[in-house]
C-alpha cells in the first residue's frame, strides 16, 4: 500500500515518512498528524497551506499521509493521529476499536463527492454505462471472467478490458461496492488497485483500454487525461457533476465526506483546535478548489454548531448508507443536535 505525504504543499514543516510511518508513535504537541482518505487528502491539504500562512499556524508542523480511510481509523482509533479523513461514515468495528481504547470523537461532514466512472479519452465507443453494467463487470464473481468490453456491453469491441481502482483500505471502495453490489467487500480483485488516487488516474490514462473510478475531485483535475461516463442509475441517466450532485440526480453514487477528530487531543492540543476552527471557517473554498461539491453555507454553520457544543460521536451508527439524497444525508449527520449533548 502506497502512503503519499504532502510534502509539496506544507514545504518543510513536514517530516518525512520513515520506515515506521505505518505504525506512528502517538501525536505530540506542536505536531498535528493527519491521515485516511485519499478523497479528501486534498482538501486538508489546501486547509493546511492556508493556516500555515497565518500567524496562528506558521510554527505547526504537520504530518499528512494519504493511507485510505480504513486505514486511516486505525490509525485514528489507536490515538496515532488527531485527526482522520474520511470517505464514508465510520462503520461498526471501527467504532469498537474506538470505544475499547477510549477515543472518543466529532464527526464533521465537509462536503459532498460523486464516485465518478472514468475512461481514457481515447476510447470511441463507452459514453455511458448503467449500474447493472458495473454490477457485471466489478463484482468478485466477474473475477478472471469478465475480462472484454463485449462482456459489459455487447455492442462493445471484443478488445481486453483494463481495470484500475482504489485498494480494499479506501473507503471509495467500500462505497462503491456497496452501492453497487450490495456489499463493501463484493469485488474482484484482478484490477489495478492504490489507495493513491493519483496511481488510479495514472493507469486511466496510460491505455485507451482502461476504465476505473475514483472520487470527482481527482477526475475533475485531469480531464485532459480522463473522461468521465454517464450512468444510468436510480435517476435515469445522469453524468457526475456539481449540479448533478447538488439537485440529487447522481444515484447512488454521491456521498458525503468527512473529518473525524479525536476529542481529547482538540481539548488539550491549542495548536489541534485553531487548525480544526480554520478547517471550517476556510473549508469550502478548499473544497471548490479541489473540484469537489461544498455543502450549502447554512450546513457549514451546522458543523460548526456540532464542534462548538462538542457532540460526540457518529450520527451513522456504524452503518454505510447508500443512495442518501444530499438533504437526507445531512439531516442524519446533524441528528445529534437534537439530542442532548454528552459532557
Amino acid at each position: 500500500m502506497a502512503l503519499c505525504l504532502l510534502a509539496a504543499l506544507v514545504g518543510g514543516s513536514v517530516t518525512l515518512p520513515s520506515a515506521e510511518a505505518s505504525a506512528p508513535s502517538p501525536p505530540k504537541g506542536g505536531t498535528i498528524r493527519i491521515s485516511g482518505s485519499s478523497t479528501v487528502f486534498p482538501i486538508t491539504g489546501g486547509v493546511i497551506r492556508a493556516f500555515r500562512g497565518t500567524s496562528a499556524g506558521a510554527s505547526v508542523r504537520f504530518e499528512l499521509l494519504e493511507t485510505g480511510t480504513s486505514a486511516g481509523f486505525r490509525d485514528f482509533c489507536s490515538g496515532k493521529v488527531q485527526i482522520s479523513n474520511a470517505s464514508r461514515p465510520i462503520n461498526s468495528e471501527e467504532l469498537k476499536t474506538c470505544t475499547a481504547r477510549g477515543v472518543n470523537f466529532i464527526e464533521l461532514p465537509i462536503a459532498f463527492d460523486a464516485l465518478t466512472v472514468a475512461v481514457n479519452p481515447r476510447n470511441t465507443w463507452a459514453k455511458a454505462i448503467s449500474t447493472t453494467e458495473l454490477s457485471r463487470l466489478w463484482r468478485r464473481s466477474a473475477e478472471g471472467k469478465i475480462m472484454r468490453w463485449n462482456q459489459v456491453n455487447a455492442a462493445w469491441p471484443a478488445t481486453p478490458i483494463r481495470l484500475c481502482g482504489p485498494g480494499k483500505d479506501s473507503g471509495t471502495f467500500d462505497y462503491f461496492n456497496k452501492a453497487i453490489n450490495g456489499n463493501a467487500s463484493d469485488s474482484r480483485r484482478d484490477y489495478t488497485s492504490s489507495e493513491d488516487d493519483a496511481v488510479v488516474v495514472n493507469c486511466i490514462a496510460k491505455d485507451p483500454q482502461a476504465l476505473g473510478y475514483l472520487g470527482f475531485g481527482w477526475y475533475a483535475s485531469n480531464t485532459t487525461k480522463l473522461r468521465a461516463l454517464a450512468v444510468n442509475g436510480r435517476k435515469g441517466l445522469v453524468s457526475p457533476s456539481v449540479v448533478n450532485v447538488q439537485n440529487e440526480r447522481y444515484s447512488p453514487l454521491s456521498r458525503p465526506l468527512f473529518i473525524y477528530i479525536n476529542d481529547s487531543m482538540l481539548r488539550g492540543q491549542d495548536d489541534v483546535r485553531r487548525f480544526v476552527k480554520f478547517y471550517l471557517q476556510k473549508g469550502p473554498q478548499y473544497v471548490k478548489q479541489a473540484r469537489f461539491v461544498p455543502l450549502p453555507d447554512a450546513t457549514y454553520r451546522l458543523v460548526e454548531t456540532k464542534l462548538y457544543r462538542n457532540v460526540l460521536g457518529t450520527s451513522f451508527g456504524g452503518d454505510l448508507p447508500v443512495g442518501l439524497t444530499i438533504g437526507q444525508a445531512l439531516a442524519r449527520s446533524f441528528s445529534q443536535l437534537r439530542q442532548p449533548v454528552a459532557r
